[in-house]
């Protein structure tokens, strides 16, 4: 049944990213269809073993979690008869999310040419900067902390149809990345903006709460 043309235009979260050096966008990945649910954590930090006077004080931005199922589904593009789904299924799909945290092949092929050529210092393979957009409201860089994949349907090739991905996300705040980087000013953004929305709350008053001072 095809949409009324007054309902209203429904974003999609989604993936984007970025060059770690240039900012420049290297892909942009939005969501087949948005999660039902987001469960999201914050755990503060705190000073450890601190003094009586030290109390409220906060060593940095909360370590904050997000939490989501992503569902992928070739159903429509079979039948639609698109070719990449009929000779892959899911498969590129699936790929472009997992290689995410992989290490590109050719960079490490480069590195174990310089192990095996004798360098003394070989540095990490550095990834891309993930950022997680849920609304204009909410984008962040994260960092990748469990991926796991169910394949529920497959195709005569084996090609799975059918995909849940249960991911959890970790934000990179400015701790893990400074204030010079570009993934330490996009989270300064997202911080700010949870500033600017809690600045939009009307404070209730202590009788709604039943009592009448502090």
């Amino acid at each position: 049944m095809p949409s009324s043309p007054l309902s209203p235009k429904i974003l999609k979260g989604g993936i984007v990213l970025l060059d770690p050096h240039t900012s420049a966008v290297q892909k942009i990945i939005p969501l087949q269809y948005n999660p039902e649910s987001i469960s999201r954590s914050l755990t503060p930090k705190r000073l450890a073993n601190g003094e009586q006077t030290d109390a409220l004080r906060l060593t940095g931005p909360p370590e904050e979690t997000y939490t989501l199922d992503i569902d992928l589904d070739a159903t429509d593009f079979l039948e639609a008869k698109d070719e990449q789904a009929i000779s892959d299924g899911l498969q590129s799909a699936l790929s472009i999310l997992e290689t995410i945290i992989y290490p590109k092949s050719s960079d490490m092929i480069s590195n174990n040419n310089l192990a095996n050529s004798g360098s003394l210092e070989i540095i990490p393979i550095e990834g891309p900067l993930i950022l997680f957009i849920w609304s204009k409201n909410r984008a962040m860089p994260v960092q990748f902390s469990t991926f796991s994949v169910i394949e529920e349907a497959f195709d005569v090739n084996l090609n799975p149809i059918r995909a849940k991905i249960s991911l959890a996300m970790k934000v990179m705040t400015v701790d893990d990345m400074g204030f010079d980087h570009k993934g330490g000013s996009l989270y300064l953004a997202y911080h700010q903006q949870k500033e600017q929305l809690a600045s939009k709350y009307k404070s209730g008053s202590l009788g709604a709460l039943g009592i009448n001072e502090i």
